[in-house]
């Protein structure tokens, strides 16, 4: 069967979004894996269903480029709600979608009559190690050393809906991400994977990182992930709680504020182009 498709992106972050008002997708988590690869396939780092929901406006589900489905994702719930206003789908500025981490509210900012960027609600940051999930002991896991291969690091986790673990660290660009990346998502302490960033502090209110997503690899960007960098920012003691803080990844910048009650970030939505694909 045919399948008409939109590739979308987020500060690079690229996902194959289907319209599953109009065409439901059987095993997605099969076809994720094809069409992700960027030489025999679309190309991006996974694909995203636009379904009904009974409970939001719209519900999104994310499947990653090795087929597994994520609970969350920051760049994708962005440009889900640009799809669903442009397309007259969801009419209106303020709406919401359902995921597998809960329901978020989005905030659409316009530009020209079309969605330039979205703020997403992404609800309250998840600092209890058995909540995250992470084999640690304590309440929280905090700068707290970690032996990966032959180095030490220095750890904070936090849930956004998917687990992470933040690593500071003078030059992210200098790290062999593809090496250490994987014992990191693999390692027996994260039972569901982990997903890991590794920052750089550039101001008081400013973050550079680069991520290794569960699933995926190294993406040009990962909003949960960028929303993890500011809370373990704040936590660490490097910016104020509170702030706007600006996190500069490989393919752009995500505003993320961490307050007690919640996380809100805000970023582009973009549309790469749209085609036709036989499944």
């Amino acid at each position: 069967m045919e399948y008409s498709f939109t590739k979308m992106e987020g500060c690079g972050n690229d996902y194959i979004y289907f319209n599953c008002f109009e065409q439901p997708i059987e095993h997605p988590e099969a076809v994720s894996i094809p069409l992700s690869d960027r030489h025999f396939g679309i190309g991006g780092d996974g694909i995203v269903l636009i379904c009904p929901s009974d409970v939001a406006d719209a519900k999104m589900r994310m499947f990653n480029a090795d087929g597994s489905e994520g609970k969350m994702c920051g760049n994708a719930i962005r440009c889900v709600g640009k799809y669903l206003y442009d397309r007259g789908i969801v009419p209106k500025q303020t709406l919401t979608v359902e995921t597998l981490s809960g329901i978020k509210t989005l905030a659409l900012h316009l530009k020209d009559g079309k969605v330039d960027t979205v703020t997403v609600q992404m609800g309250k940051a998840e600092l209890s190690p058995q909540k995250i999930p992470v084999f640690m002991e304590g309440d929280r896991i905090i700068g707290k050393p970690l032996a990966i291969g032959s180095e030490e690091y220095k750890i904070t986790c936090v849930s956004m809906g998917n687990p992470h673990c933040v690593v500071f660290c003078d030059d992210p660009e200098g790290i062999d991400l593809p090496g250490i990346g994987p014992l990191f998502e693999t390692h027996p302490l994260f039972p569901e994977r982990i997903n890991t960033e590794f920052v750089k502090v550039t101001g008081s209110q400013s973050l550079s990182m680069r991520v290794w997503e569960r699933g995926s690899g190294e993406t040009w960007a990962c909003g949960t992930g960028a929303c993890a960098a500011a809370v373990a920012s704040v936590l660490n003691g490097y910016c104020p709680k509170g702030a706007d803080i600006d996190v500069k990844l490989r393919g752009g910048t995500l505003t993320i504020r961490y307050t007690d009650e919640e996380v809100t970030m805000t970023g582009p939505a973009r549309v790469v182009f749209e085609g036709v694909v036989t499944l």
